[in-house]
Order: C-alpha cells, then structure tokens, then sequence
C-alpha cells in the first residue's frame, strides 16, 4: 500500500540531528511524531507522489501518524494546479493540521490566477474554531491580496480576528507588518487607530521595524506608535 511505502522512504530519508532541531521549533507537536526529514527532500518526494494514481489513498488517510506526513500532504496540495480540486483538499486536510509550520508550507499553485475564486473561502476560513484554520486564510490574504488585487476591505477582515491564540495573533502581525512594506498608507492607519489589540499592535511594529522593506523613516514613525507598558 501506498502508506507503507511513504513511511518507509521517509524513515530511509530521516536525519536525526534534524529532528532534534525541527522538534524544538515546534511545540505543539510531541517529538514522538517527528521523522525528520529535510525540507528539500520532502518537496522532491510530494512531486513524485503527486503524479501518482493512488496518491488520493494518502490524502484521505486522516489524521496521519506523522508530521513528516503532514508536510508532504502540504506539498502535494500546494502542487495541485485545478482551482476546485485545491479547495477541495484543503478543506478536507485543514482542520488536521496542529502546526504553524505545516500551516505555513500550504501555498496552493492554483491560487494565483483565481484569487476572485478564492476570498468566500477565505472568509469561511477567518471563521473557522480552527487555529491553523484561521491562521492559513490570515495568510493567504497575505500572499494574493497585498499587491494587484490589494483593498482596504482585507485589511479590516484580518484586523476583525480577534483570538487568544499565539499562532493566530502572530499571523496578524506578520501581515501587517506586510501591508506596512506594501501598502503602506493603507495599513498604517490601522496603528494609528489601535484597531489591533495591544499584543499585536506592538508585535507588528517590532517586525516592520526588523524589516529591509520598511524605510529609515517610517520605522521612526512607527516606533512613536508603539503602546507603552506592554
């Protein structure tokens, strides 16, 4: 079967000294569930599964035992170049995923030239109870809607998350640090209005202040926006 194979080329492939470093990095995995497999190697693997016949026994085989397994579902998904096939599997997989780092390899091809397609999904996902839910649509309005296809409308989506959760908070942050770099008019408003709440705000001026992308004077700026006393 398809499961024994993946298990056992991704044993055949594992690094140790990369486990141990991987599983530091992510704490909300137990280090039980960690193969360590490298990246490079997991993306050249998903390639030559997702131009097999069976490889849809794997995708449906939920929840997997291992990360490893979790990362080469993200990667095969993000290869994946019909719009509705993409959904579709990301549906099924997203509410599986426990990690920032694997919510983060999803990056589906098929996005790029649908994105129209694409925003009801991400406001179904912005309302999911799902961390890593909330934090992929936080991200994909990030990656296709801060360019061509920007709107101060996605701004407002995003800043309206509100959630206790590390792993979502720190993806606000991120994007608008994000905006900041590229549209910056639009965003920085946002500080300037308190419209995150405190943790955020003061988290996405420290990364727009660590950023090459944001200038010598903006940054000064924003430093006088910080919110004191947190």
């Amino acid at each position: 079967m398809i499961i024994s194979e993946i298990r056992d080329r991704l044993f055949a492939l594992r690094d140790v000294q990369y486990l141990e470093f991987q599983s530091k990095l992510i704490p909300t995995v137990e280090k039980s569930s960690f193969v360590g497999v490298r990246t490079p190697e997991l993306r050249s693997f998903a390639k030559e599964l997702s131009k097999r016949n069976d490889v849809d026994t794997f995708l449906s085989d939920l929840p997997h035992r291992y990360f490893d397994e979790n990362q080469l579902h993200a990667f095969i998904i993000s290869l994946i170049k019909d719009f509705d096939t993409a959904i579709a599997g990301l549906n099924e997989f997203l509410p599986y995923i426990d990690n920032w780092a694997t919510c983060d390899q999803l990056s589906p091809k098929a996005f790029k030239k649908h994105t129209e397609e694409l925003l009801p999904f991400i406001s179904d996902w912005l309302n999911s109870p799902d961390t890593y839910t909330v934090r992929f649509g936080i991200k994909m309005l990030m990656e296709h809607f801060l360019d061509d296809a920007f709107s101060p409308d996605y701004l407002n989506m995003v800043a309206s998350v509100r959630s206790d959760e590390y792993y979502i908070n720190m993806m606000i942050a991120w994007y608008f640090a994000t905006a900041l770099a590229k549209q910056y008019d639009s965003a920085v408003i946002f500080l300037k209005e308190k419209k995150l709440d405190t943790w955020t705000h003061n988290k996405t001026i420290q990364k727009s202040i660590e950023s090459f992308r944001i200038s010598p004077e903006q940054k000064e700026y924003l430093r006088t926006l910080k919110i004191s006393g947190k």
